[in-house]
């Protein structure tokens, strides 16, 4: 099987995990508050990545591989993961509901990927923005209103 269909399938498998992630989020933060909600969850992943952690020491041990320094600021990720827990148990919990959510989520991650490439940020090679991007954006925004106000 081709590399790039079973990548394909991983980030849908992705999708669909964080999908559960964010309804079981919203719903914990029915009975608790967003904030509760986002503290339990990132405890429970701090967990399971410490877990991770140890046992990929324990594999780089044993192939004794020389890995690159990793920069601090890359820890900062889990911020920008903390305030998605936090906005999307908000939202689904409103009138846009899990889809709604979701699909303004995505919108908004692929509009700031877009200006991410074309600006060069973070360390990513500098692409231009093509026509077929902005026609992209334009059918994604169109299909997320759709949606939205469609119900």
């Amino acid at each position: 099987m081709n590399n790039k269909y079973i990548l394909s399938l991983v980030a849908v498998f992705s999708g669909v995990l964080l999908s559960l992630m964010i309804m079981s989020n919203s719903y914990l933060a029915s009975f608790t508050t967003p904030l509760t909600a986002s503290w339990i969850t990132h405890g429970i992943g701090t967990l399971f990545s410490l877990i991770i952690y140890i046992l990929s020491l324990r594999k780089n041990q044993q192939n004794k591989k020389n890995n690159n320094k990793i920069k601090i600021l890359w820890y900062l990720g889990g911020i920008p993961g903390a305030f998605t827990v936090l906005l999307a148990a908000i939202t689904v919990n409103s009138p846009l509901s899990l889809s709604g959510s979701i699909i303004l989520m995505i919108t908004g991650q692929i509009l700031f990927s877009v200006i991410v490439d074309a600006m060069g940020w973070f360390g990513v090679e500098k692409r231009k923005i093509t026509l077929r991007d902005l026609f992209m954006c334009f059918l994604l925004i169109s299909g997320s209103a759709l949606l939205i106000i469609g119900r």
